[in-house]
């Protein structure tokens, strides 16, 4: 599995030369710049394009007043999760690559409503072993292993791994087999099993990211897969904007 993190929200030109300088907002987070206006909005009776010019240097400069560190915009930060007004952080989305995960893990992320994907399609890709391809990619669990051993009948014994890694090989050639049959390849792909591997694009804001980390994290009883994938997300989030560490630290 690789995941990485592609694009983010960020602060328009036109916000940033005419209403709010770059010289004003050195130093500030502008995901944070964007949560900022969206929960001041709320509560002041200042139109939203003066949140920043007027409160900015307020909050994104002072010491936070609850003691808890940071500034006081984390300070807002803390609270507004807190109170459970959540949708203010809907303003913000992240947009991941994601690679090399398995079927199995696309259909319990698909459950997951409040995200945009675009996934690498089994209809359109070829995965045959002469295709650009080079056939299709699977993912092991790591339950499968080889010190998982079996005995059928009294003639030989086996592995778990070594069963899965032959069984992924018969549907290779099987798949093989139907396309140069004249099967065409959205068909073929009925035979490709769980554990092929996909690509997608996926983007989502930042309350969504929150919601799923909370069902999928690890100790929460999610798969192994979709847990490593909900760390990940949250290393990638966490390392640009770092003032939501404490987001998923408390989503338990």
């Amino acid at each position: 599995m690789d995941v990485k993190l592609i694009a983010h929200t960020r602060l328009s030109d036109e916000f940033l030369d005419e209403i709010y300088p770059i010289d004003e907002s050195v130093g500030v987070n502008e995901r944070a710049a964007v949560a900022l206006t969206a929960i001041r909005t709320c509560y002041s009776p200042l139109k939203p394009t003066e949140i920043l010019p007027t409160e900015g240097a307020k909050y994104f400069r002072r010491e936070a007043s609850d003691g808890e560190g940071g500034t006081d915009a984390d300070r807002l930060f803390r609270h507004i999760w807190r109170s459970k007004h959540a949708s203010t952080l809907e303003h913000i989305t992240y947009t991941f690559a994601i690679e090399g995960v398995s079927r199995s893990l696309l259909a319990q992320l698909t459950r997951h409503r409040q995200f945009s994907f675009s996934v690498q399609s089994q209809r359109y890709v070829r995965f045959g072993r002469d295709d650009k391809s080079g056939g299709f990619d699977y993912v092991t669990p790591p339950s499968i292993t080889r010190d998982k051993r079996f005995n059928v009948g009294s003639f030989f014994e086996d592995d778990a791994e070594s069963l899965f890694d032959e069984a992924m090989a018969y549907i290779q050639a099987v798949y093989d087999r139907l396309r140069e049959a004249g099967v065409p390849a959205e068909d073929a792909r009925y035979v490709l099993p769980n554990a092929a591997a996909c690509n997608l694009v996926m983007t989502g804001n930042l309350r969504a990211y929150l919601e799923f980390y909370n069902k999928r994290r690890s100790g929460s009883g999610a798969q192994h897969e979709i847990a490593n994938l909900a760390e990940r997300i949250r290393e990638e989030i966490t390392k640009v904007d770092e003032w939501t560490t404490k987001f998923f630290e408390g989503s338990e």
